[in-house]
C-alpha cells in the first residue's frame, strides 16, 4: 500500500491536474507509511482522507459528460405541473390575438373544411349500414375529424402514412374516392384487399397509405424502419404514423421510440390521446402526464396540441414535418381529442361513460363546427354551401355503396394468393379440401362468393 500512496511529486502534480484534487495533506496515512520505512526524502504523500474521485466534478460518460453532486436527489415521478397544449382557436372559432400559425389558403382550408363534414356523413351512414346487416363491422371518426383531415393537410403525397384504424380522413384528403371506400366495407371484387380484411381496414399504395392491421402499436415501429429507408435514400420525405393514447403502453412504441432517436430518422409520431382506449380511461393508463413526456425522456422533440382545434392541428404538423426532413429527427405529436363514438360497432360506451360527457363534447367541443366558424368568419362558407355539400356527399356515398353491394365478391381462390410467388403444395391441398366441402355443404357457404 506504501508504494501506492507514495509517488513522486511529478506523478502527484499530474494527478492533481486530471482528476482536480486538491494539494495532499498528511495525515493518519503518513504516520502507517513512517512504520513501514518506505518513505524517502523529497516524496509527496496523499492522506488517506483525501479520496483520489473526491473531487471529480464529472464522468465523462459515453453519451455526455455526468456532473456529480454529494446529495442525493431523486427525479420526481410526476410533476403537478402539467405540459402545456398549443392551440389556435378558441371555442368560438376566434384566433387568439397572439397565436402564431401556419397561413392557410382559401383553397385548402375550403377544402380542409369540406373533407371533414365528408367524413362525418360517411361515418354516420356506413354506422348507419352496419347496424342494418349489411357490413360486418364499423367504427367511427367522430369528434377526431381534425386530426384526420389537418394533418393530411400538413403533409406531401411522398410522406409515408402508417394508419392505426381511426384515419380514414388522411386517406379522403389524398384522394381515395367514396366508392373506394364502400368497396373495401363491403369486400367486393374491386376491394383492394381483395375482401380479406375487416371494413374500414383500408389500404391505397397509390396513396402511400399503408394496410390498416388490427393488432395495437405494431405500425410504429415500421414507420421507423420506413423512415431510416427514405433516409437511407436521400428522400425529402418522411412517414407519420397514428396511435392512440392505449397504443403507448405497448412495448412496440417504446421499442420505435428509441430506435428513431438513436438512428435519428425523419418520423412523426401522432398520438391521438383521445380520452378512452377502448374502457378504459386515461387516468388508468398513464401516471405521467400523458405522450408527450414519453417521447421527452427518449430525447425526442414533442407537443402537445389540441387536437379538436384544426389550425393547431395543421401548423403542429407542418412544423413537425420540416424539422424531421430538414434536421433528419423524430418528432413526437400527442393530440387531445375526445372519441365522441363508440370504440366501434361492438362496444357501447354508455357502459363505461356518462352520456353527458359524450354530449358536451360532440356539442361545446366538435372540431367541425369550430372550423366552420373559422372558415366562414373569413367570408368562405355559407349556409347555402353547406346544404349542397352535405346533401350531394350523402347522395354520392348511397350510390357508392349501391354499387358495391351489387358488385361481384373476390374469387374464393383469391383466399390463396399474393403472399408467395409460386403457391405452395399445402395451400394447394387446402384449397382442394375447402373446394370439396363446400361442395358437401353448399348452404353453409356465402352463395355470392364465386368458387
Amino acid at each position: 500500500m506504501a508504494g501506492w500512496f507514495a509517488r513522486s511529486s511529478t506523478l502527484a502534480r499530474h494527478l492533481g491536474r486530471k482528476m482536480s484534487m486538491t494539494p495532499p495533506a498528511a495525515g493518519g496515512c503518513l504516520r502507517s507509511i513512517r512504520r513501514h520505512g518506505t518513505l524517502k526524502a523529497g516524496d509527496t504523500v496523499l492522506s488517506c482522507t483525501d479520496d483520489p474521485y473526491r473531487h471529480q466534478q464529472m464522468l465523462d460518460f459515453p453519451g455526455g459528460k455526468v456532473m456529480f453532486v454529494p446529495e442525493m436527489n431523486f427525479l420526481p415521478g410526476s410533476t403537478s405541473e402539467r405540459i402545456n397544449c398549443y392551440r389556435v382557436l378558441d371555442d368560438n372559432g376566434q384566433t387568439f390575438s397572439k397565436s402564431k400559425f401556419q397561413e392557410l389558403s382559401k383553397e385548402d382550408a375550403v377544402k380542409m373544411y369540406t373533407d371533414m363534414v365528408t367524413l362525418q356523413v360517411m361515418d354516420t351512414i356506413f354506422y348507419e349500414a352496419q347496424r342494418q346487416g349489411r357490413i360486418s363491422f364499423y367504427l367511427t371518426s367522430i369528434g377526431e375529424e381534425a386530426i384526420n383531415v389537418a394533418s393530411a393537410a400538413a403533409l406531401k403525397i411522398d410522406d409515408v402514412v402508417f394508419p392505426q384504424y381511426r384515419e380514414p380522413g388522411v386517406l379522403l384528403w389524398r384522394g381515395f374516392t367514396l366508392q373506394e371506400f364502400a368497396n373495401q366495407c363491403f369486400g367486393n371484387k374491386l376491394d383492394y384487399g381483395k375482401g380479406r380484411q375487416m371494413p374500414i381496414h383500408y389500404g391505397s399504395s397509390r396513396l402511400n397509405y399503408y394496410t390498416v392491421s388490427s393488432p395495437i402499436a405494431t405500425q410504429i415501429p415500421h414507420a421507423v424502419g420506413a423512415a431510416y429507408s427514405l433516409k437511407m435514400d436521400g428522400k425529402k420525405a418522411c412517414t407519420i404514423t397514428y396511435f392512440g393514447d392505449g397504443g403507448t403502453s405497448e412495448g412496440d412504441f417504446h421499442a420505435a421510440l428509441n430506435f428513431a432517436a438513436v438512428m435519428e430518422v425523419p418520423v412523426i409520431f401522432f398520438c391521438r390521446n383521445n380520452g378512452w382506449a377502448i374502457s378504459t380511461p386515461t387516468t388508468e393508463q398513464f401516471r405521467s402526464d400523458g405522450a408527450v413526456v414519453r417521447g421527452q425522456a427518449y430525447g425526442i422533440h414533442s407537443i402537445r396540441i389540441d387536437g379538436n382545434d384544426a389550425l393547431a392541428v395543421y401548423s403542429a404538423v407542418h412544423a413537425a414535418r420540416e424539422m424531421a426532413i430538414s434536421e433528419s429527427r423524430p418528432i413526437l405529436i400527442e393530440a387531445l381529442t375526445y372519441r365522441v363514438g363508440h370504440h366501434s360497432t361492438s362496444d357501447d360506451s354508455t357502459k363505461y361513460r356518462s352520456t353527458d360527457e359524450i354530449e358536451h363534447w360532440r356539442t361545446a367541443r366538435d372540431p367541425v363546427s369550430k372550423f366552420r366558424k373559422w372558415v366562414e368568419g373569413n367570408g368562405w362558407w355559407s349556409d347555402v354551401a353547406e346544404e349542397e355539400h352535405r346533401s350531394n356527399t350523402r347522395k354520392e356515398l348511397l350510390r357508392a355503396i349501391q354499387i358495391a353491394e351489387r358488385t361481384q365478391k373476390p374469387s374464393l381462390s383469391e383466399l390463396f394468393t399474393d403472399v408467395y410467388d409460386q403457391v405452395p403444395r399445402n395451400l394447394l391441398e387446402q384449397e382442394k379440401t375447402l373446394r370439396e366441402t363446400i361442395k358437401k355443404n353448399p348452404n353453409d357457404y356465402p352463395s355470392d362468393v364465386p368458387v
